[in-house]
């Protein structure tokens, strides 16, 4: 069973149904005895950083959440989700996050011709090899929706980069856990075959 964070910030039911689809038994829970329980876990997110990181303190789940990880399970954050597996954040302030992987979340500094936030359809460019992009091509299309983004303090983790202009950490990897900026559960037919990836690992 793949776990899927419940703190009231995502969309937690299209992912459910996207994992559903291909076959998977996913549950959207704050239990942190059933995400525990989990083979694997998925901490998805949409929304403001302070109010997510505020969720998972006050349903008692940052200390589940690292536990898991540090078990060794695979684990995908998405979004929101990847921004809190970091240190710091500094969308309407600073906060500090799970802090499972270090570095920070700063909000994109462009050309006005560039819109913020960052919406639509981009391509990514890959940095290593990776099992979660497995049979997915080089220049592939992910969907993202986000103003801010990831500057990790260890390039090596970066499995992925997208152009917004300049290149941005679009996806990371380390161990058993992931984190893509983009939705693959808006992704269509690419981003199934990303969480198709995931789950079978």
């Amino acid at each position: 069973m793949i776990a899927i964070v419940n703190y009231e910030m995502g969309n937690l039911r299209s992912v459910q149904k996207a994992l559903e689809s291909l076959g998977y038994e996913a549950e959207v829970t704050d239990n942190p005895a059933k995400i525990a329980a989990a083979d694997k876990m998925i901490l998805p997110g949409v929304g403001a950083y302070s109010d997510a990181i505020a969720a998972l303190r006050e349903r008692n789940l940052v200390e589940p959440l690292r536990k898991v990880i540090a078990s060794g399970k695979p684990t995908l954050g998405i979004c929101l989700g990847m921004q809190l597996l970091f240190e710091t954040s500094y969308e309407d302030g600073e906060h500090q996050g799970l802090g499972i992987l270090g570095g920070k979340v700063v909000k994109f500094d462009i050309p006005r011709e560039y819109k913020v936030p960052h919406m639509g359809w981009n391509q990514i460019t890959k940095c290593k090899e990776s099992p979660l992009f497995a049979g997915i091509d080089e220049g592939a299309y992910f969907y993202f929706v986000h103003s801010y983004y990831i500057v990790p303090t260890d390039s090596s983790i970066v499995a992925t980069t997208t152009d917004y202009p300049q290149p941005f950490t679009s996806s990371v990897e380390l161990g058993n856990l992931y984190a893509t900026q983009f939705h693959p559960e808006k992704s269509q037919t690419v981003g199934l075959k990303l969480l198709a990836n995931f789950a079978a690992l």
